[in-house]
């Protein structure tokens, strides 16, 4: 029976996840995770980053998520025991919106890597940038308004890219480059996202971005689905010639490149191209019909779901991409994610089983203590200054924090996704801390929907290895719909639903009001400060 392998390369680690999809086997065989900072210590990261002086600028070495690559694939072929001759097809997900500035060595080097070398000591001197701009980069408030400016304003950018114009995207950062670094940015000759660099050296040559990527930039016609000449003219001179093709996001960009077939001893199992972590979580998480939604709480918090029509949200909070599946999926994205839970556990010196303890300890609606858990500078709503705020709330009681923060995170994903026009039955979690009972929840209570966990919590890799089977069965002249790609791999775990209790929504109602004020009187007097 067939094999599909995922990978997600996400902020912090690489996760690898193999299914097997035979009509009478179809399950996971393995998936495996390796943090960053854990598996490749020389690059020197924290939390898969590098560390900066200045919390606007937020990089990762692109040479580590290469590196990460080959030392997974070693690991893998060591310790998995599965018949690899067996793997047909291999896709990924990951980290959306980072870019990778690659020299004039890049094409030969690409072409002519050897197996008997590590790939990391191959590729040293293919950057024009040595390091690549993340998500979590926020630097770039001042290129944004001239973008913004350049196309008529955020509400035009919007319309056409599917988001306003924002500091993370890969136009933004482009134009901070081109700007500040001229000379280096004439060296360039191909700026890829992580996704697409990432398949490239899969398929031994540059392959395109995927049209769920590429509507992470502020650079792609959403409605033709090609690059936009006036938003890339809006964003750099020439860069035209340095982007690579868009692509459907089932294409095949090649079979995989004699270096990685010698060197692990693996077959010429075709590439398709690789996406974001976002749209592949929509299919790991099985959204494939309009009627759901889900909830993903990683790094980032992000609440997404399928939409028919690209409609912008009207103030500028969430996003437009192109569904793996067809059609378009709507998402609002939240910074302060997994990271603001670990240093609100760190910061009272609790474990997790603490955490949910304090959770469990603290009545619904924490007897009107607020807090807006903006430990970095937030997306969602737009935070540029860090800082903590409370309302009604004693910093030293460690369980009323802990729920503070928990309550404010899932009231603003409420408030903030209501532009979706959704009110799910169905909510899907996913992400690491969809494993802890007490924050889900909270989740049910604020949204007022059952929530539902899913047997994987890896859900961009597995919606990677989704993505890699779908594509191999349409390479072959099939067909197939994505529920049947879907079945037996997201299927939602039965013991594990939570519905709301009513006396908890009707808390949340009255306290999701309070904290929708809280919000905008902390925003306006920073504007006004």
């Amino acid at each position: 029976m067939p094999i599909y392998l995922g990978f997600d390369s996400s902020t912090q680690g690489l996760t690898a996840t193999a299914i097997d999809a035979g009509a009478d086997s179809r399950r996971v065989l393995f998936t495996r995770s390796f943090g960053f900072d854990e598996l490749l210590p020389r690059y020197r990261t924290q939390h898969g980053v590098l560390p900066s002086p200045d919390p606007v600028v937020v990089h990762a070495p692109p040479l580590m998520w290469a590196e990460a690559l080959d030392v997974t694939f070693a690991v893998l072929r060591r310790e998995e025991k599965i018949d690899w001759t067996r793997l047909r097809a291999i896709s990924g997900s990951a980290q959306q919106h980072g870019s990778v500035y690659l020299n004039r060595s890049w094409p030969a080097s690409l072409r002519t890597l050897v197996p008997d070398r590590s790939l990391a000591g191959q590729l040293e001197h293919v950057f024009a940038r040595p390091t690549s701009p993340i998500w979590m980069d926020t630097s770039t408030m001042a290129e944004c308004r001239q973008i913004e400016q350049a196309l008529g304003g955020w509400d035009t950018v919007a319309r056409l890219t599917g988001s306003r114009c924002y500091e993370r995207f890969t136009g933004a950062q482009i134009r901070k480059f081109a700007g500040r670094e001229p000379e280096r940015y004439a060296e360039t000759v191909r700026i890829h996202l992580v996704s697409s660099w990432l398949a490239s050296l899969l398929a031994g040559r540059d392959a395109p971005i995927d049209h769920g990527d590429g509507s992470g930039m502020n650079l792609m016609s959403l409605a033709s689905l090609q690059w936009s000449d006036e938003a890339m003219h809006a964003t750099a001179d020439g860069l035209d010639t340095k982007l690579p093709a868009l692509a459907p996001p089932w294409s095949i960009a090649g079979s995989l490149a004699a270096f990685w077939m010698e060197r692990h001893a693996l077959p010429p199992a075709r590439i398709v191209v690789w996406s974001g972590d976002n749209p592949c979580s929509l299919i790991g998480t099985g959204l494939v019909r309009e009627n759901s939604m889900a909830v993903s709480l990683g790094t980032s918090d992000t609440v997404f779901g399928l939409m028919t029509e690209p409609q912008p949200s009207a103030d500028g909070t969430g996003h437009v991409f192109v569904s793996p599946s067809g059609g378009y999926m709507g998402m609002t994205v939240f910074k302060n994610g997994s990271l603001a839970r670990e240093r609100i556990r760190d910061m009272y010196g609790l474990d997790w089983s603490g955490f949910s303890s304090a959770l469990r300890s603290t009545p619904p609606g924490n007897t009107g203590s607020l807090m807006l858990p903006w430990f970095d500078p937030e997306i969602t709503p737009p935070v540029h200054v860090p800082g903590i705020r409370r309302r009604e709330l004693n910093p030293e009681d460690a369980a009323a924090s802990v729920r503070a923060l928990v309550e404010g995170q899932m009231m603003a994903m409420a408030l903030h996704s209501r532009w979706m026009g959704r009110s799910p039955n169905i909510i899907h979690a996913t992400g690491g801390a969809s494993a802890n009972r007490e924050i889900l929840q909270v989740m049910a209570d604020v949204f007022d929907s059952t929530v539902v966990e899913l047997p994987s919590r890896n859900s961009a890799a597995l919606g990677a290895a989704l993505r890699a089977y779908h594509a191999d069965v349409v390479a072959d002249g099939r067909n197939p719909g994505w529920e049947d790609i879907v079945r037996g791999f997201t299927d939602p775990v039965a013991d594990r639903r939570i519905g709301p209790v009513a006396a908890n929504v009707t808390t949340y109602r009255r306290t999701i009001a309070r904290y929708e004020e809280f919000e905008r009187e902390v925003l306006g007097e920073r504007k006004r400060g």
